[in-house]
């Protein structure tokens, strides 16, 4: 009890007032950060496409998780972890660095003014208006189609998908010792996702990095090299820390501002529906659909996309495998607290996290792929202009492995259906300007860098 006491004069977690121990909160914080744990393999994998160190993006992860984690649990008090967002990370490596081919610092840039605006708007009641402003049907087929090519990266980095001698896409041999695993790391998941075993990811990361430790590669080399040492301090990334490139950004300002705007609105969507969804499963949620602390809980989260951009990192956002500590009992910012701790602590794993091979990373990727597509059960289909225009972006997205062509099609073929069927209350002026801005990068991105 004197414990318990003790946390909420010093922190104000009230664990007491919400039917909870400190206990309870740890052992919730334990099962959060098991579930959401992955990120610290995954992410790194994911923006080492850029070029970047997987060390320093390591450290990079686990700060941004870290500092995100702790503002939320001291400015929100809420059960609800942060991390650098799947989605955002694979565009910010993919689409931005890679395919457009701009600088790191850039990608930052556009991160820290999608943060600075989500910060801003969690400070006044615009936010509602946009949510109510901006097409579902949209925000399902960008989770979708992002969904979909995180599946695509995992598959190919893990070696399933390969290119054939004539130049298409094939599925890779069997016979191979390093495919078969990977091919059997995806059943494996599903069968964990499925029986709802908690760290199903983790688990999966684990099991094919120890079979890795057996097995070897088409090139003749072990799969899975261990480290010299477990534990060692962490790299410090002082390459990425503040390398915001504003020059490169300004000088194709037009060109980034679709994308910018991409990374403020999949950070603003994606916080409001995981932080609705936790808290009602915490049964913290009034019968208007208000839960506690809101406007600090969208702060914090908004913050920690600035943080994290300052420290390196892409979007960092509130993760529903936070529901899972709720269902453990976690009710305070005492479990998020815990999460932050145990990140931090990881910092000091990094060669181990570092030997951990990219096909151990396959499972985890197609499945997190597959389940940002849960979003299109919410479609009406029978209405045309929500199934078109998702499905527009999903394919084109996929298809073309290019983000802002599907966004594009979804967004102009949502526009044109609404004007032949004269539905113009769809057409909000959120959306529209949305319209103008993609109009201009398609403008730019034809002439300029083609």
């Amino acid at each position: 009890m004197r414990g318990v006491l003790f946390l909420q004069k010093l922190f104000g977690f009230k664990v007491a007032e919400h039917q909870s121990s400190i206990g309870t909160e740890v052992l919730a914080g334990l099962t959060t950060f098991g579930a959401m744990g992955y990120i610290i393999a995954v992410n790194p994998a994911i923006l080492s496409a850029t070029g970047a160190n997987r060390a320093d993006m390591i450290t990079v992860t686990v700060l941004a998780a870290m500092c995100g984690s702790l503002l939320m649990a001291f400015l929100s008090r809420l059960p609800i972890a942060l991390a650098p967002g799947m989605g955002s990370n694979a565009v910010f490596a993919q689409v931005v660095v890679v395919k457009m081919g701009l600088s790191y610092g850039t990608a930052l840039t556009m991160v820290l003014v999608g943060g600075i605006l989500f910060t801003c708007l969690s400070l006044s009641n615009v936010r509602q208006h946009i949510v109510r402003g901006f097409p579902a049907s949209i925000r399902i087929g960008l989770q979708a189609g992002i969904g979909l090519f995180i599946a695509y990266l995992g598959l190919r980095s893990g070696g399933l998908i390969v290119t054939d001698a004539g130049g298409s896409v094939a599925f890779a041999d069997l016979r191979t010792p390093s495919v078969m695993v990977v091919f059997l790391s995806l059943l494996l998941i599903a069968a964990l996702v499925a029986a709802r075993v908690r760290g199903a990811m983790l688990l999966s990361i684990l099991a094919v990095t120890v079979a890795g430790l057996f097995i070897h590669t088409p090139d003749g080399h072990v799969m899975t090299v261990l480290p010299t040492q477990v534990v060692a301090l962490p790299h410090v990334p002082s390459a990425y820390f503040f390398a915001f490139d504003t020059s490169e950004f300004f000088h194709n300002f037009f060109l980034v501002l679709p994308l910018t705007l991409y990374f403020f609105l999949s950070d603003f969507f994606s916080a409001t529906a995981t932080m609705i969804a936790v808290t009602r499963r915490a049964g913290m949620m009034d019968a208007q659909g208000n839960f506690l602390n809101s406007r600090r809980a969208f702060l914090a989260d908004g913050l920690a996309s600035i943080v994290g951009a300052c420290l390196g990192s892409p979007t960092v956002g509130a993760y529903v495998e936070s529901a899972t500590g709720v269902e453990a009992g976690g009710r305070t910012g005492l479990t998020t607290l815990t999460v932050a701790i145990l990140f931090g602590l990881s910092a000091f794993l990094w060669p181990l996290i570092a030997c951990i091979p990219p096909q151990a990373t396959t499972a985890a990727l197609v499945m997190v792929g597959i389940l940002m597509m849960e979003g299109l059960a919410e479609l009406d289909v029978s209405d045309p202009i929500q199934s078109v225009s998702a499905g527009m972006i999903v394919l084109l997205t996929v298809t073309t492995a290019n983000l802002m062509i599907g966004i594009c099609a979804g967004c102009f073929a949502y526009t044109v259906m609404a004007v032949a069927t004269r539905s113009w209350a769809r057409l909000t002026p959120v959306f529209l300007l949305t319209n103008v801005l993609l109009v201009i990068y398609l403008v730019l991105v034809t002439y300029t860098v083609n």
